[in-house]
């Protein structure tokens, strides 16, 4: 995995992590699912790269 896509990766879950429990705090339904949204995001680019690096080695 290159190091900026796990790195951009792991950002992104973290950001919608945070999105997510600042949304349930407040009860703020669209803060709620943006959260989920961008993890979403980071994992799917997570896993891209990690078949990227399957089909490399």
């Amino acid at each position: 995995m290159a190091a900026d896509e796990k790195t951009q990766a792991k950002t992104e879950q973290a950001k919608g992590k945070i999105k997510e429990v600042a949304g349930r705090a407040v009860g703020n339904e669209r803060l709620t699912a943006e959260g989920r949204a961008e993890q979403t995001k980071g994992d799917a680019r997570q896993a891209k790269e990690k078949v990227k690096d399957a089909l490399n080695d």
